[in-house]
């Protein structure tokens, strides 16, 4: 690019008077626009973030907008009293949809590449014409609050398949290695059309029964060549799940998997007969190579079709609902505690008590208790 100096280049002025050329000289340049727009900004201040009111949010969601489902499920997650309210009132709306779906627990040690093996058995399903959402709990951090919520990045293919919904949420400490809202959040995407939700939890843990009492069908994926194939799980995942299924069984990793499917058949064995009469199977596969796939899917169809005609699968169901309903109840309670003003303005006081004035912490927590309480009835 050139650039021509009004000085050293006008014609009119005589060379004697022009200065050297290799002097630097500022070109008068053309005025150049504000970088943002006044009239942008005028518009922005004005505009406001659409409010929808219940009845909109369960449109939304029975129209399938994604958008709309995603901010229902942020909407039921989110801790704020005036949110809660809300979000109650669209769960409402949303119920009579829902139910509808085949809701399967996934849960397995760190590295038996559950988030591989999902969006292999996504890709499938939404190949078949299924839709299919993906509720993946993150864990929390117990000193930021945060979560890295990375399974959208794992899922590439998926993530981007118009027939799948993932929501990654975090665990928020909640025991079970679920979000607090799963519950609910299966309730909105049942409304919206998803006919199989998987919940893939974060890994085994001491309290996975949280996630068995809300699904159909507990899945337990497990590695070969991990070392002593039956340490590391807690005896009650294994007697919860309905299938137990070795990843990762390719290559030179082939015959350990047999031999730790061997294992675990003769383990289960030893456990007592499960409830639902269905006897769970071993079987493995392999997410990367795509193999197995269709047979695990084959086998929970199998294990769908088995329970409801033993009338297994709606006692199941109406077992839940029970148990939602004393999950609802505890929830409620401890936020009501939570956010009471008598609490909150007492609490500080009592926690100085317990370090200053050595007063007794089961005291001090039935002190809270009365106050709220207390305040309660006034």
């Amino acid at each position: 690019m050139s650039y021509i100096c009004p000085v050293t280049d006008d014609p009119t002025m005589p060379d004697t008077q022009k200065p050297d050329k290799n002097t630097l000289y500022v070109r008068q340049g053309v005025d150049q626009p504000a970088p943002v727009s006044g009239d942008a900004v005028s518009k922005l201040k004005t505009v406001r973030p659409q409010k929808l009111d219940a009845q909109e949010y369960v449109s939304g969601i029975r129209a399938n907008n994604r958008t709309v489902l995603g901010k229902a499920i942020t909407l039921v997650e989110s801790s704020l009293p005036e949110h809660q309210k809300l979000a109650r009132e669209v769960i409402n709306g949303c119920l009579q949809y829902s139910g509808h779906s085949i809701r399967v627990g996934i849960t397995g040690v760190p590295g038996a590449g559950k988030s591989t093996f999902i969006e292999a058995m996504g890709k499938y399903l939404t190949g078949q014409g299924r839709k299919l959402a993906i509720l993946a709990i993150d864990p929390s951090s117990q000193r930021s609050k945060g979560s890295i919520l990375g399974d959208k990045t794992r899922m590439e293919q998926l993530s981007v398949d118009p027939n799948a919904f993932i929501r990654p949420s975090p665990s928020g400490g909640s025991l079970g290695g679920v979000a607090r809202k799963t519950r609910e959040t299966i309730i909105l995407c049942e409304a919206a059309g998803y006919d199989i939700i998987f919940v893939e939890t974060v890994g085994v843990g001491q309290s996975e029964t949280a996630v068995h009492s809300m699904v159909d069908f507990f899945l337990l994926l497990m590695i070969p060549g991990a070392g002593d194939e039956l340490q590391g799980i807690k005896r009650g995942i294994i007697e919860m799940a309905d299938a137990i299924i070795i990843n990762k069984a390719d290559g030179d990793n082939l015959a350990r998997a047999n031999r730790a499917a061997s294992e675990y058949r003769n383990a289960l064995h030893l456990f007592p007969a499960s409830t639902s009469g269905w006897i769970p199977r071993v079987e493995l596969c392999s997410a990367l190579n795509h193999s197995g796939i269709s047979s695990t899917w084959d086998l929970i169809t199998e294990y769908v079709e088995f329970t409801r005609a033993s009338g297994f699968f709606e006692d199941k169901r109406r077992d839940q609902l029970r148990q939602t309903f004393y999950h609802t109840i505890r929830e409620n309670l401890i936020d009501d505690f939570n956010h009471s003003r008598a609490v909150r303005e007492k609490l500080r006081a009592i926690e100085d008590q317990l370090t200053n004035s050595g007063i007794n912490v089961y005291e001090a927590a039935q002190q809270l208790i009365s106050l709220y309480f207390q305040s309660v009835r006034e």
